[in-house]
């Protein structure tokens, strides 16, 4: 004869089952800061390279990688709160290395492209969609989040780009991280260097100009909203923008002049 849980057991074992869960739920982001953590180098120079051929050769942390992604692919994120935010974003970062890792070794995310790159080629599952890396940033960041900070957030795998931060992006303290990655790029050459004909500023000031008041005096108000007092003195001295550079050179380990 069967033996039939009582109510109070199959509602213990329920709950049961959601506390085991919640580990394994929470766990995603956990995976992909201790990838960030193992894998990121903060170099002297102010740059964060990566590992690459340590991660390509490390089989158990790729398919942490790749199961990292895959957990996006039952994800409602369609909403625009700050955790949609970080994980969009996350998501980004951890595609693009992924695309490195595939095509490892090269010098350039750009290289094999005699235009433009792989951004609308590399897609990713979401929610049971497939949406490319160029869809994540400009039909989904850029235009629901309304955030310049969005910059700072998503990596390129370039010298030229905002750095890769050690850690997955969180709702918790987005607000302050997106404050603190900017301000280390605006600060940083790459971001803002200033001479006696005027300002020399990443092409990401060019390019998405209109995401910072849409002129070039608005690119100005935003340098100086996060600039050191030394370098907004530079900046107020002789405010006009003179040229623009960006460098895509592989923001690689083994090209950092440390090494």
């Amino acid at each position: 004869m069967p033996k039939f849980l009582s109510l109070p057991r199959i509602l213990a074992s329920i709950a049961l089952a959601a506390l085991l869960m919640q580990p394994a739920l929470a766990q995603s982001d956990d995976d992909w800061t201790r990838l960030l953590e193992t894998y990121v180098i903060e170099s002297a120079d102010g740059l964060n390279r990566v590992d690459y051929e340590a991660l390509a050769g490390n089989e158990a942390d790729r398919a942490a990688l790749d199961a990292y992604i895959a957990g996006f692919e039952t994800r409602d994120l369609s909403t625009t709160g700050d955790a949609e935010f970080a994980a969009w974003a996350n998501l980004y970062n951890a595609v693009t290395v992924r695309h490195i890792l595939e095509r490892y070794p090269l010098d350039s995310i750009r290289d094999g492209y005699v235009f433009g790159g792989p951004w609308k080629k590399v897609s990713v599952s979401v929610g049971g969609d497939d949406v490319s890396l160029d869809a994540i940033e400009h039909d989904i960041l850029r235009p629901r989040f309304k955030d310049p900070r969005v910059h700072y957030a998503i990596n390129c795998a370039s010298y030229g780009c905002p750095n890769l931060a050690i850690r997955a992006w969180t709702a918790d303290t987005l607000d302050e991280d997106l404050d603190a990655a900017t301000r280390a790029y605006v600060n940083h050459p790459r971001g803002v260097s200033v001479s006696s004909r005027g300002l020399t500023v990443s092409s990401i000031y060019k390019w998405f100009q209109a995401d910072f008041g849409g002129s070039k005096g608005g690119v100005i108000n935003h340098l100086l909203e996060y600039a050191e007092p030394a370098l907004a003195e530079k900046i107020r001295t002789n405010p006009k923008i003179r040229g623009y550079e960006y460098d895509w050179s592989l923001n690689d380990t083994r090209t950092d002049p440390a090494q």
